[in-house]
């Protein structure tokens, strides 16, 4: 974008979709200018709040962040929705895009819709998803619904980024309660059982209620179970509602600003991580050093510890 970075950031505070297109690609793309933008934007943030919806493939995520869109427009919230998708292998961007999910908001501009590739990136989140959900914070978007992949054990870093996460389940899937993983269980503010007009909705419903109440509650917050056909948008106020009252609840106990401040303490970990990486290996040859001294610790000439210490000493980040 040609345009001064003071008055592009003007422009996404304005709620410019222009602007904010052309940001998210900058972002993702890793251009110079999209960290100063972000910079001047970031007094513009910290009132948005972030729902992460998860669940396996097959579920029902979209549909569901598409009513639960909808659900939020009725009262005339400004809403963003980040859905990160799979990569594609021959043009690495998402292979589900915004424009096939949610054709009925097309012309809504009190709403912005998103698709991100993870670009093999592991815990279901984009690499750049937290900047963008920053940039949709300062562009005016009260609402920002995170749609994930899918999950995992390696796959619950949403957990880190939204306020509050949504794990989706289904009737008749062939995968009972006491089978799924443990850090699904864990991660759940609320459990979205979608399609509940499929027969096993009630059993499912019994068996997830069993298995929550072993889990133990967070500052009295008991996970809420919440029974939905998002095709025909039955139970998405009520889901909204649970969303409400969990929002209250943690505001009221401290535990959204406790889980903010971890949040930004990882973030300005990963940060101080990929700056000492850029400065040890992002000079000319700094790859091959790399590889010369990998080659050396392999076939044990050196030991790893005094490896990364000589990368250290040559960079200058150490005497």
């Amino acid at each position: 974008m040609t345009l001064p970075v003071e008055t592009w950031a003007d422009l996404v505070r304005a709620g410019d979709v222009r602007a904010i297109s052309r940001a998210i690609t900058a972002i993702e793309n890793h251009q110079a200018a999209a960290e100063e933008l972000l910079r001047r934007l970031f007094r513009s943030t910290g009132r948005a709040y972030l729902t992460g919806v998860t669940g396996a493939p097959g579920t029902g995520k979209s549909t569901l962040v598409d009513r639960l869109a909808a659900y939020y427009r009725k009262d005339q919230q400004q809403v963003g929705v980040i859905a990160v998708d799979p990569t594609s292998p021959y043009t690495g961007g998402a292979i589900l895009g915004d424009r096939i999910r949610m054709q009925s908001h097309a012309s809504d501009k009190g709403m912005y819709i998103r698709s991100m590739a993870t670009r093999g990136f592991m815990g279901g989140l984009a690499r750049a998803t937290a900047e963008v959900a920053l940039l949709l914070d300062a562009a005016g978007k009260e609402e920002v619904l995170i749609e994930t992949v899918g999950v995992g054990q390696d796959e619950i870093d949403i957990v880190r980024l939204a306020d509050c996460v949504l794990v989706v389940l289904v009737p008749g899937m062939g995968d009972d309660i006491q089978n799924m993983k443990a850090g699904l269980m864990e991660i759940g503010d609320i459990f979205v059982l979608n399609k509940a007009d499929r027969e096993g909705a009630d059993r499912l419903e019994q068996q997830l209620m069993a298995m929550l109440a072993l889990v133990m509650p967070r500052d009295g917050w008991h996970p809420q179970v919440v029974r939905t056909v998002a095709s025909e948008s039955k139970g998405i106020e009520v889901l909204g509602e649970t969303i409400l009252k969990f929002r209250k609840h943690f505001e009221a106990s401290g535990e959204r600003e406790r889980k903010h401040l971890e949040h930004w303490k990882r973030r300005l970990l990963g940060l101080l991580e990929s700056r000492l990486v850029e400065r040890v290996l992002g000079g000319a040859g700094g790859e091959a050093r790399l590889a010369e001294m990998a080659k050396d610790v392999a076939e044990r000439r050196k030991d790893p510890f005094t490896a990364v210490n000589e990368l250290l000493r040559e960079s200058g980040v150490v005497a």
